[in-house]
């Protein structure tokens, strides 16, 4: 039988420390985790570390370092490895029922996890072993797989119905006799995994599509103990722009959730992005809160067809995530927005004074993708000595060298006598261009390339002001020595 809707359901992530955070393990967890906070639920983090020969602390710790930059968190924790004497005691007591056989196929052939010859279901020697002769095998210490027995005697279909992919069903007469303990007294995945299941009340198993198989195993071992079938929702899977699966082997650092942390994605954004591969709201919108996706989520909502995560090789990000980013950069208010960029600010080296990151914000989050970009776009507010340019860049487009040196040196002087506010910087220069008979492109560019190194920069006049005078006025200085001696090198060059 299946659980009936409740009103607090619980469910579950568990991943394995095998490897650093998948996306798309990632996403179960935000899929969980937006369930069971529209529902009032509760969300389990549980580490399934059974899997001793694989396990390792650099993976957990991986993990848990994700999970905490996506800033969800969970209601409960736990720990497989903490937990084997329950997931014994329930094989036992599967074994007690005479629903599961003790399997002494030699070590390595009894391994489920090992590939078989094609229709392999059981070893009838094994499964017919009287009771007492599997008794004397295992006192005499003889090491065995322990079994479910999958019933054959009478076929039957096992049924359930999952939330995104509906009806499923299977014969008991295509299911293997699964091992539910290994040669070493080990839980495997499937006894592991159910037995917690139980014992934590979890309620609904969203999970990958991946799983879809498994469950059929698991509804047996449920059954097997008396316990109440949980709901199960099974999500479609994230491929490469090529259709296979995304992979940590193949695809590496593409699919990590630190790659996207470490480029400066917002925790926000990545959740928001994430959520849209394989589901969107009803009413198909993009740019969501956390709030909009708590309040959006459903079943319905997501695709059975698998998601595409959209990279190349020159390039790990979907621009879809990189669009998103942007638009939460934008929507985020500029203390915040501050309190993010300045690690990164710092880490590239630069003074950062929080007061002049405020002033700076403004100017540079619609010139921003992603966090790490500040460090690109808005070096110059912090640089004691901008970075080496070539002075040509100097030059305005239709002009030339001494027209750029004559904006330059007149705008030294009409800004040495100058308020430095946006309102008044612009009115000045605006006028200087006026009476110098030249475009405020002309005159423009050279101030901009002068003050910030490079062509492309924030608004001028906030630029300036935002600078101050004495900074502005010895880079326009400096800009002033670059382009005489470049044209007096030019000179000499000429016969």
């Amino acid at each position: 039988m299946a659980y009936t809707e409740i009103s607090m359901p619980r469910v579950r992530f568990a991943p394995s420390p095998t490897g650093f955070l998948h996306i798309g393990s990632a996403r179960t967890f935000v899929f969980n985790w937006l369930y069971a906070r529209r529902t009032g639920g509760t969300m389990i983090l549980r580490i399934d570390d059974t899997d001793v020969d694989r396990n390792t602390a650099e993976s957990e710790a991986s993990i848990f370092e994700g999970l905490r930059w996506l800033e969800l968190d969970w209601d409960e924790e736990y720990r497989q490895s903490e937990r084997l004497e329950l997931h014994r005691q329930t094989a036992e007591a599967i074994f007690r029922k005479g629903l599961a056989y003790r399997d002494f196929t030699p070590a390595g052939a009894a391994d489920d996890e090992k590939p078989r010859g094609e229709g392999w279901l059981f070893n009838p020697g094994m499964r017919e072993l009287t009771a007492e002769e599997s008794d004397r095998r295992a006192a005499a210490g003889e090491p065995f797989v322990l079994r479910f027995k999958v019933p054959r005697e009478t076929l039957r279909e096992i049924r359930f119905r999952d939330a995104v992919y509906g009806e499923q069903s299977k014969s008991t007469a295509d299911i293997e006799d699964f091992a539910l303990l290994r040669s070493n007294g080990l839980p495997t995945y499937h006894m592991a995994s159910c037995a917690d299941d139980i014992d934590l009340r979890v309620s609904h198993i969203i999970r990958g599509q991946d799983h879809l198989t498994n469950t059929f195993k698991h509804i047996l071992i449920f059954e097997a103990v008396g316990a109440a079938q949980p709901e199960f929702a099974h999500l479609p899977l994230l491929i490469a722009p090529d259709g296979s699966k995304l992979s940590k082997r193949r695809h590496g650092p593409v699919v990590s959730v630190t790659t996207y942390r470490d480029a400066g994605f917002l925790p926000h954004a990545f959740v928001n992005f994430i959520c849209l591969l394989g589901w969107s709201p009803k009413d198909n919108r993009e740019v969501m809160s956390r709030q909009d996706l708590i309040d959006a989520f459903s079943f319905e909502g997501i695709n059975r067809a698998n998601a595409v995560v959209n990279f190349r090789e020159d390039d790990p990000f979907d621009p879809k995530a990189m669009w998103l980013n942007a638009q939460h950069i934008m929507a985020l208010p500029a203390g915040e927005l501050a309190d993010r960029l300045f690690p990164f600010l710092c880490e590239a080296g630069y003074k950062v004074d929080r007061e002049k990151l405020l002033a700076v914000v403004p100017l540079i989050r619609e010139r921003i993708k992603t966090l790490r970009d500040a460090v690109a776009v808005a070096d110059f507010f912090f640089l004691e000595q901008l970075a080496p340019y070539d002075p040509t860049e100097l030059i305005p487009q239709k002009g030339d060298a001494a027209m750029a040196l004559a904006a330059l040196e007149h705008a030294r002087e009409v800004l040495s006598q100058t308020a430095f506010t946006h309102e008044e910087l612009e009115a000045a220069l605006r006028a200087e261009a006026g009476r110098m008979g030249v475009k405020t492109g002309q005159m423009f560019q050279p101030i901009r390339v002068a003050v910030c190194g490079r062509k492309t920069a924030p608004p001028l006049f906030e630029t300036l002001a935002m600078l101050g005078r004495e900074t502005t006025l010895e880079r326009i200085g400096q800009a002033i020595q670059k382009l005489s001696a470049h044209m007096s090198a030019h000179s000499a060059q000429k016969p």
